[in-house]
């Protein structure tokens, strides 16, 4: 069955298509949860919210192509795992006065060693305020105007705190790359 036909059969309320979707998107959606919240428990807790907000939305969504739901349904797995992590009060932006005058440089190769495991691990480390801003920037593509409205912060606070996120997986990278 193809992802359009899939999404067809959802939308008509077919149970066994949403069972297929659901299969077939878990795994995807359960590592961009992963990536916010790093307790396993509350990631699953939340991937449950985002596959009901899936379901409820998909007479709304429009397919466009491969890709499409993917990128659709990784949006709403993303709000999601921010309106958790908005729930647990778990943000928290520290101030320009934070951050050190001069940060370290790491190898320039070294993240190419580390092993996916290894770098989920070095950004479960980040403050969730971090980790939520690197992952809407670096991984997801967001800009800052747009994290800014997600996070409901200023576009020099989503670029500040993306700043300090670096700074702070720097830190935890040796010059040789390997992790401390």
């Amino acid at each position: 069955m193809t992802e359009r036909e899939l999404i067809e059969a959802c939308k008509k309320g077919e149970s066994y298509a949403q069972r297929l979707l659901f299969e077939r998107f878990c795994d995807l959606m359960f590592v961009v949860c992963l990536r916010y919240i790093p307790l396993q428990a509350d990631a699953e807790e939340v991937l449950s919210d985002v596959f009901t907000q899936v379901f409820r939305s998909l007479e709304r969504f429009e397919y466009r192509g491969d890709g499409s739901f993917r990128a659709w349904s990784t949006r709403i797995a993303v709000n999601e795992c921010l309106q958790f992590l908005r729930k647990r009060r778990a943000f928290r932006f520290a101030s320009l006065d934070d951050l050190p005058q001069e940060l370290p440089e790491a190898a320039p190769d070294g993240i190419n060693r580390l092993h996916a495991r290894e770098l989920l691990q070095l950004i479960h480390s980040l403050p969730a305020g971090y980790r939520a801003i690197f992952n809407l920037y670096v991984i997801e593509g967001y800009q800052h105007r747009e994290i800014a409205g997600l996070l409901g912060i200023s576009e020099a606070t989503s670029k500040t705190q993306l700043m300090k996120a670096k700074a702070f997986l720097r830190k935890k990278l040796e010059p040789d790359g390997k992790r401390i």
